[in-house]
């Protein structure tokens, strides 16, 4: 009965359940705050140096804001008069010049000449502009100081922020007080792409490199924020980690095997037609880690929510029974999560894929094209990322409920998605 008793309590005389209870937590936080640090660290080595950009001396004709003013149709001149092509002829209001007051005919109705600055497109050209319309347009400076205006896109900030309005308003109005620290979080995340990923990248880091910190910089904040800084949000950061780790070294050996080089995007390519000196094939890569992140906490956090809720409704529930009735919910998230990933991949390429359809490519042919190729390897690796996040971070909620079952918050307070 000694010997009994002494088996089941801690060497100072805890009882061993809370003995367990403490190391496992302790553990936990151990491996945050490592990771925290190894973060920081990355950010001290990868912080982008603030001077000017690569390149910077190769800059394009600038972009400026316009409202059309008036549109007449007549001969084109120029370069474009050709058989008498007609042409559009469009008067702009620049944004922070003053227009020169056009001359209306008798009666009213649209301006019959214009004298400020205008652009010449054959009829049927890119942009069926009217009177109204806000856009970019590009000026270039001629050899006799004169500026030539082309189209060059809508103006596009109003309906977005209308949409980002609607947008921050549902999610906050849902999710309340939740709500609000994941939209804080979105901006974050944000703002470390905007501040860190793209400067750093732009100074010559490894694109590989930069993205981890900065995946795991920006996981650090949105879990915490959205989810508060809790033992089990702590355990789906720790599961995010490890699955994007399996992410990241898929995504190395693949897109080297796979000889994807990032030329078969023209942004890249306009890089380095800029002077840029980047990594094309680590950009990929980058593009890869980065991608999986934002469908990684999904499932994360789900899990560890899923794993409370069962231990919650059946404490008696064994390590081994609690573990495959969580891995169960995550099987149906996973099947919905990657058909949303390929789709969501598919959808993007649509036009893409439409115009090879219609030059008759197989199959085989299509997907062995390297734009085609990178999005089913980067659909792939996610894939299998997402699918290891289910285990993982299972084995480490069951780990963290069952060895702290008093200590866990309720159900009410856990991370929930």
């Amino acid at each position: 009965m000694h010997h009994s008793h002494r088996n089941a309590r801690g060497t100072r005389g805890e009882p061993r359940d809370l003995v367990e209870s403490r190391n496992v937590a302790i553990l936990i936080w151990s491996a945050v705050g490592f990771a925290a640090l190894v973060t920081i660290v990355g950010l001290v080595v990868f912080w982008p140096s603030g001077g000017s950009a690569q390149g910077s001396d190769q800059t394009s004709d600038p972009v400026l804001k316009a409202q059309v003013v008036n549109v007449r149709t007549g001969p084109c001149t120029g370069t474009t008069a050709v058989n008498n092509t007609p042409c559009n002829f469009i008067g702009l209001h620049l944004d922070g010049h003053n227009p020169p007051a056009p001359t209306l005919p008798r009666g009213g109705g649209q301006p019959a000449t214009f004298d400020g600055p205008t652009i010449e497109q054959p009829v049927g050209g890119v942009g069926n502009l009217h009177p109204g319309d806000d856009i970019y347009v590009n000026m270039t400076v001629l050899a006799d100081g004169t500026a030539s205006f082309s189209f060059y896109d809508y103006q596009r900030a109003t309906p977005m922020w209308i949409l980002a309005i609607v947008f921050i308003g549902a999610v906050i109005v849902l999710g309340r007080w939740r709500g609000f620290g994941a939209i804080a979080g979105l901006v974050a995340s944000l703002a470390v792409i905007v501040k860190f990923l793209l400067p750093s990248i732009l100074d010559g880091n490894s694109p590989v490199m930069v993205a981890i910190v900065a995946a795991s910089l920006i996981a650090f904040i949105a879990l915490y924020l959205a989810h508060g800084i809790t033992l089990p949000t702590s355990v789906a950061l720790l599961g995010t980690f490890a699955s994007l780790a399996v992410t990241a070294v898929l995504s190395l050996l693949f897109v080297s095997w796979s000889n994807l080089t990032g030329l078969s995007d023209e942004s890249a390519l306009y890089l380095t037609s800029l002077g840029v000196n980047v990594d094309l094939q680590g950009i990929v890569l980058a593009g890869f880690v980065i991608g999986a992140l934002g469908v990684l906490d999904d499932v994360t956090v789900t899990q560890v929510a899923a794993v409370a809720e069962l231990h919650a409704a059946q404490p008696d529930l064994g390590p081994g029974r609690l573990y495959r009735s969580a891995v169960t919910i995550g099987r149906d998230h996973i099947s919905a999560t990657v058909n949303t990933l390929f789709l969501a991949y598919a959808g993007a390429a649509l036009p893409l894929l439409l115009l090879f359809t219609q030059t008759n490519q197989s199959v085989g042919s299509l997907a062995g094209r390297e734009v085609i190729a990178t999005e089913i390897i980067r659909s792939l690796v996610g894939s299998i990322g997402l699918v290891s996040a289910v285990p993982i971070t299972t084995w480490l909620a069951v780990k963290a409920v069952q060895s702290n079952p008093t200590r866990l918050p309720h159900v009410e307070s856990l991370p929930a998605n």
